[in-house]
């Protein structure tokens, strides 16, 4: 470490300044972090990550004609991925943004690890590198500004702190300009809404309001992600053009910003890898930037399996607990209707008004909460965003009082920062009547279901209900899925799944697409007679008795590791996750036919394991034409995964008896 005498290094007076709390007093003071005279006669301040490989700078400079601003670069493996970009804030009424000067600065290293309640692995290793900076203005009204610069070995990220100071208690953002300018224009994976598209341009052809995370292939063997951390009260950001400055772009805040003081923004996050799957290796990143768990008892909190109920009706919701209780599924979701138009204002989601288009009934919701409860199955209400908005207060309670497990919010508002701010706060108010969420349809997870683990899952995804082709599964999975979880709402009986993939796809779903609430059998039901319900019995859509469906059965939604075998944008993808003493893999092609090998280096040695492997064979005499087969196996063999276009494997490998 290395301080240059024109600085004065205070370091718990500037941690806590900018902080408000002890959240970042290190735990071993070992950081890499210098400080000296840029080139233009400014300062610089530099901190690297503990491999040493990746490097996140800033100098305060004369740059493109603006006097003494931020600008910040990082470099990966010694390649520059994001080139000098400025950093500051446009206020109301002046910026904070140049004539500034670096007063202070503060080093430090973490290195610990964290049980998170569910995840993708159960230990989680926070270990990074931090310099935190005071930016001073020159001259009046000599207003600072603290920066936080991280570095991890999975990427590097930085936050502004505006605290409270002599004549600025409040403070309304008009605008960041935060940029992040790249060396060439590289190839990158863009869509526009949380649901939307994503497509493969050039960076220079990226519009206005590019959703993140923004996947950026910086070499055959380099990615980055631009992506957000920690919006819990802020306006959401998105990515736009930077004018005039070539494959470059700037953060896009979804409203305007009004705060008391002191303000912490959301992190900005470049997240970095050899490979796409080196990225989704490393999403736990978004996790370690956001605040420890929050909920004191966590033991209500419970992942699992869901399955929608269809027809909102008493022997309809029975039944779908019949099939959980059988096929191992944890929850049953009433969707919307069971309470009205879901869009009509008048809608009262505190009690049962069923919605005529949807079902002519009869729902007792009270009897089939009382059935659930009786054989372990956890009942879980749709509410939309209007009821929600109207009736939070009352619902919360009630819903509690009834039993219910959890909600799932519909048609959310997002990006500006009442809506997020307002969306925050009801899974708050949700984690104090123990009832877990699901929001849908536009958020995108920013890491805060670390924080508030009753935050299940969300949608922010284009799942199996927009009859996307395989190319995009597979593009969602290395893009959106850097951000966290993803309900996808699985289908398996849907006419979907025979006009975009095949059933052994579908099983490997439930293990790449990562969710606590997994849902599955999306459009699909148990067997109802003809009274029950206007479909026919022997309907596409009703779940039959297929060998394979045991697959669903076994298959976890939580983990205890997770290693990404092999992955390629809109391929192929192979994941192999661990749960106690099992591992599931989950294989996913594209358009064109693939085999695969997959070492099994992963499992115990010394040990077998029986593979039982599920894998598309038209032969096969079931509708759904799964082929299932077991192998004994060990971790000096090699898998090889064959697989149709549009085609996949599951696999569950059991430590043999």
């Amino acid at each position: 470490m290395k301080v240059w005498s024109n600085v004065l290094v205070l370091g718990a007076l500037s941690t806590l300044a900018w902080t408000g709390s002890t959240a970042f007093v290190p735990t071993h003071a070992y950081a890499s972090v210098g400080m000296a005279p840029a080139q233009t006669g400014g300062q610089t301040v530099e901190v690297k990550s503990p491999d040493g490989r990746i490097v996140l700078s800033l100098a305060v400079k004369d740059f493109e004609g603006a006097a003494s601003c931020p600008v910040y670069s990082v470099t990966y493996r010694g390649k520059l991925v994001i080139a000098p970009s400025r950093l500051g804030l446009a206020l109301s009424p002046s910026p904070l943004a140049e004539g500034l000067q670096i007063a202070r600065q503060t080093e430090s290293g973490v290195d610990t690890q964290w049980k998170p309640v569910y995840g993708e692995r159960s230990i989680i290793r926070n270990h990074y590198n931090e310099v935190v900076v005071e930016l001073q203005e020159s001259h009046a009204p000599n207003r600072f500004l603290f920066l936080a610069l991280r570095a991890y070995d999975e990427g590097a990220a930085f936050c502004y702190t505006l605290s409270r100071q002599p004549g600025l208690e409040n403070a309304t953002i008009t605008r960041e300009l935060t940029e992040f300018r790249f060396p060439a224009d590289y190839r990158a994976w863009a869509s526009y809404t949380a649901q939307g598209v994503c497509t493969s341009v050039p960076i220079s052809q990226i519009q206005r309001g590019c959703e993140r995370p923004l996947v950026v292939q910086v070499a055959e063997d380099m990615y980055a992600a631009v992506a957000e951390a920690r919006l819990v009260d802020y306006a959401r950001m998105k990515l736009s053009p930077l004018t005039s400055v070539p494959h470059s772009l700037v953060a896009d805040l979804g409203s305007e910003v009004s705060s008391s003081l002191s303000l912490r923004i959301p992190w900005r996050v470049i997240l970095l890898g050899n490979s796409p799957g080196q990225l989704l290796e490393r999403n736990d990143l978004l996790l370690n930037l956001n605040e420890a768990c929050a909920i004191e008892d966590t033991s209500w909190v419970k992942p699992g399996k869901v399955i929608r109920e269809v027809t909102l009706t008493t022997v309809g919701g029975k039944s779908c607990v019949d099939f959980a209780v059988k096929h191992n599924l944890q929850y049953v979701e009433f969707d919307a209707g069971w309470y009205g138009p879901e869009n009509d204002d008048a809608s009262d989601a505190r009690g049962v008004h069923l919605d005529p288009k949807r079902s002519k009934g009869p729902l007792d919701l009270q009897e089939v909460i009382r059935y659930a409860s009786a054989r372990g199955i956890g009942i879980i209400l749709y509410v939309n965003h209007k009821a929600l908005e109207r009736q939070l207060d009352e619902l919360l309670p009630l819903y509690q009082q009834w039993g219910i497990k959890g909600i799932k919010f519909g048609f959310v508002n997002v990006g500006t920062q009442k809506w997020t701010s307002w969306l925050h706060n009801a899974i708050r108010k949700a984690a104090e009547h123990q009832l877990m969420v699901d929001v849908h349809d536009e958020y995108r997870p920013t890491g805060w279901s670390r924080t508030y683990p009753n935050f299940m899952t969300q949608e922010g995804i284009r799942g199996d209900e927009e009859r996307q082709p395989n190319s995009m599964s597979l593009t969602t999975l290395f893009t959106r899925m850097l951000a966290g979880a993803g309900d996808n709402t699985i289908c398996y009986y849907d006419q979907r799944v025979d006009q975009q993939a095949t059933h052994a796809y579908q099983l490997a779903k439930a293990v790449c697409f990562y969710s606590p609430w997994q849902f599955l059998y999306w459009y699909d039901r148990p067997f109802l007679s003809r009274e029950a319900t206007a479909r026919a019995p022997d309907a596409r859509n009703v779940i039959g008795d297929e060998p394979e469906l045991e697959f669903f059965d076994h298959c976890p939604t939580v983990w205890d590791d997770t290693k990404v075998l092999h992955g390629r944008i809109g391929e192929h993808a192979v994941i192999a996750r661990r749960s106690d003493d099992n591992w599931f893999i989950g294989a996913m092609n594209s358009d064109e036919p693939r085999a695969l090998d997959v070492p099994l280096q992963f499992l115990d040695a010394g040990r077998k394991y029986t593979a039982h492997i599920y894998s598309d064979d038209p032969t096969v005499s079931t509708r759904t034409h799964v082929k299932i087969e077991q192998r004994l196996v060990d971790r000096s063999m090699v898998l090889r995964i064959a697989m149709p276009a549009r085609g996949g494997q599951a696999i569950r490998l059991v430590p043999a008896r």
